[in-house]
Protein backbone atom coordinates (compact mmCIF):
# COMPACT_ATOMS: atom_id res chain seq x y z
CA UNK A 1 0.00 0.00 0.00
CA UNK A 2 2.62 2.13 0.84
CA UNK A 3 4.85 1.70 -2.54
CA UNK A 4 1.35 2.36 -4.27
CA UNK A 5 0.80 5.60 -2.64
CA UNK A 6 4.23 7.19 -3.09
CA UNK A 7 5.84 5.38 -5.41
CA UNK A 8 5.06 7.67 -8.37
CA UNK A 9 5.98 11.16 -6.29
CA UNK A 10 9.37 9.62 -5.29
CA UNK A 11 10.08 8.17 -8.73
CA UNK A 12 9.43 11.58 -9.70
CA UNK A 13 11.23 13.73 -7.09
CA UNK A 14 14.32 11.47 -8.03
CA UNK A 15 13.94 11.54 -11.77
CA UNK A 16 13.98 15.81 -12.12
CA UNK A 17 16.68 15.59 -9.29
CA UNK A 18 19.11 13.31 -11.24
CA UNK A 19 18.11 13.33 -14.55
CA UNK A 20 18.60 9.69 -15.60
CA UNK A 21 15.80 6.80 -15.26
CA UNK A 22 17.35 3.90 -14.85
CA UNK A 23 19.52 6.13 -11.36
CA UNK A 24 16.32 7.73 -9.81
CA UNK A 25 14.83 3.62 -10.15
CA UNK A 26 17.59 2.46 -8.47
CA UNK A 27 17.29 4.94 -5.73
CA UNK A 28 13.43 5.02 -5.13
CA UNK A 29 13.75 0.62 -5.17
CA UNK A 30 17.05 1.32 -2.35
CA UNK A 31 14.66 3.33 -0.40
CA UNK A 32 11.64 1.57 -0.38
CA UNK A 33 14.26 -1.71 0.19
CA UNK A 34 14.98 0.80 3.40
CA UNK A 35 12.13 1.05 4.71
CA UNK A 36 11.13 -2.73 4.67
CA UNK A 37 13.98 -3.26 6.82
CA UNK A 38 13.05 -0.54 9.03
CA UNK A 39 9.43 -0.36 8.94
CA UNK A 40 8.83 -0.99 12.64
CA UNK A 41 10.94 1.93 12.99
CA UNK A 42 8.93 4.43 11.22
CA UNK A 43 5.44 5.17 12.61
CA UNK A 44 2.83 5.25 10.04
CA UNK A 45 1.85 9.34 9.65
CA UNK A 46 5.71 10.01 8.81
CA UNK A 47 6.05 7.82 6.18
CA UNK A 48 6.04 10.24 3.53
CA UNK A 49 8.22 12.03 5.32
CA UNK A 50 10.88 9.30 5.91
CA UNK A 51 10.68 8.10 2.66
CA UNK A 52 11.50 11.86 1.25
CA UNK A 53 14.07 12.16 3.60
CA UNK A 54 15.92 8.87 2.66
CA UNK A 55 15.52 9.58 -0.60
CA UNK A 56 17.07 12.86 -0.53
CA UNK A 57 20.38 11.72 0.95
CA UNK A 58 20.06 8.44 -0.98
CA UNK A 59 20.62 10.82 -4.25
CA UNK A 60 23.27 12.55 -2.01
CA UNK A 61 25.57 9.55 -1.28
CA UNK A 62 24.87 8.72 -5.16
CA UNK A 63 26.36 12.38 -5.84
CA UNK A 64 29.86 11.47 -3.90
CA UNK A 65 29.93 7.79 -4.85
CA UNK A 66 30.98 9.27 -8.50
CA UNK A 67 34.00 11.31 -8.78
CA UNK A 68 33.50 14.93 -7.70
CA UNK A 69 35.10 16.17 -10.70
CA UNK A 70 33.11 14.37 -13.08
CA UNK A 71 30.16 15.21 -11.57
CA UNK A 72 31.19 18.99 -11.68
CA UNK A 73 32.39 18.33 -15.32
CA UNK A 74 29.29 16.90 -16.51
CA UNK A 75 27.51 20.11 -15.04
CA UNK A 76 29.93 22.66 -16.44
CA UNK A 77 28.86 19.99 -20.13
CA UNK A 78 25.28 20.87 -18.88
CA UNK A 79 26.39 24.75 -18.57
CA UNK A 80 27.44 24.79 -22.13
CA UNK A 81 24.96 22.52 -23.55
CA UNK A 82 22.25 24.78 -22.37
CA UNK A 83 23.95 28.23 -23.49
CA UNK A 84 25.16 26.62 -27.20
CA UNK A 85 21.89 24.96 -27.82
CA UNK A 86 19.02 27.51 -26.33
CA UNK A 87 17.53 27.66 -29.36
CA UNK A 88 16.97 24.04 -30.32
CA UNK A 89 15.36 23.14 -27.34
CA UNK A 90 11.98 24.68 -25.86
CA UNK A 91 11.44 26.71 -22.86
CA UNK A 92 10.16 23.47 -20.23
CA UNK A 93 13.82 21.62 -21.33
CA UNK A 94 16.17 24.66 -21.09
CA UNK A 95 14.90 25.61 -17.16
CA UNK A 96 14.97 21.96 -16.72
CA UNK A 97 18.48 21.54 -17.37
CA UNK A 98 19.55 25.27 -15.85
CA UNK A 99 17.38 23.38 -12.85
CA UNK A 100 20.37 20.55 -13.14
CA UNK A 101 23.07 22.82 -12.34
CA UNK A 102 21.57 23.81 -8.72
CA UNK A 103 23.70 22.82 -5.64
CA UNK A 104 21.79 19.47 -4.07
CA UNK A 105 20.03 20.77 -1.16
CA UNK A 106 18.72 24.00 -3.72
CA UNK A 107 17.64 21.29 -6.18
CA UNK A 108 15.73 19.51 -3.59
CA UNK A 109 13.82 22.19 -1.64
CA UNK A 110 12.79 23.41 -5.35
CA UNK A 111 11.40 20.60 -6.96
CA UNK A 112 9.99 19.58 -3.79
CA UNK A 113 8.23 23.13 -3.45
CA UNK A 114 7.65 23.80 -7.48
CA UNK A 115 6.69 20.22 -8.43
CA UNK A 116 5.72 18.61 -5.78
CA UNK A 117 3.75 21.48 -4.11
CA UNK A 118 5.38 20.76 -0.25
CA UNK A 119 4.95 23.90 2.25
CA UNK A 120 8.03 24.96 3.58
CA UNK A 121 7.57 23.41 6.77
CA UNK A 122 6.82 20.12 4.93
CA UNK A 123 10.25 20.65 3.03
CA UNK A 124 11.56 21.54 6.59
CA UNK A 125 10.56 18.11 8.17
CA UNK A 126 12.31 16.19 5.37
CA UNK A 127 15.85 17.93 5.14
CA UNK A 128 16.08 18.46 8.67
CA UNK A 129 15.87 22.60 7.89
CA UNK A 130 13.99 25.19 9.73
CA UNK A 131 11.32 26.90 7.57
CA UNK A 132 13.10 29.75 7.08
CA UNK A 133 16.35 28.22 5.76
CA UNK A 134 13.85 26.22 3.34
CA UNK A 135 12.82 30.08 2.01
CA UNK A 136 16.38 31.40 1.69
CA UNK A 137 17.65 28.08 -0.10
CA UNK A 138 14.39 28.16 -2.42
CA UNK A 139 14.80 32.09 -2.94
CA UNK A 140 19.00 31.51 -3.93
CA UNK A 141 17.63 28.59 -6.26
CA UNK A 142 15.27 31.05 -8.09
CA UNK A 143 17.87 34.17 -8.46
CA UNK A 144 20.56 31.35 -9.73
CA UNK A 145 17.91 30.01 -12.42
CA UNK A 146 16.81 33.48 -13.31
CA UNK A 147 20.36 34.65 -13.67
CA UNK A 148 21.52 31.92 -15.79
CA UNK A 149 18.34 32.37 -17.96
CA UNK A 150 19.42 36.18 -18.15
CA UNK A 151 22.67 34.49 -19.73
CA UNK A 152 21.26 32.25 -21.69
CA UNK A 153 19.38 34.90 -23.34
CA UNK A 154 22.81 37.06 -23.72
CA UNK A 155 23.37 34.46 -26.36
CA UNK A 156 20.65 34.10 -28.34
Amino acid sequence: MVVQQHNASILRYALNFLGSKEDAKDIVQDVFEKLWLNIDRVEEEKVKNWLYTCTHNAMLNFIKKHSRMNYMHSIELKQDTVTNEFHRYESKEVIERTVSILPPVQKSILLMRDLEGYSYEEIGTMLSLSPSQVKVYLFRARLKIKNQLKTIQAFV
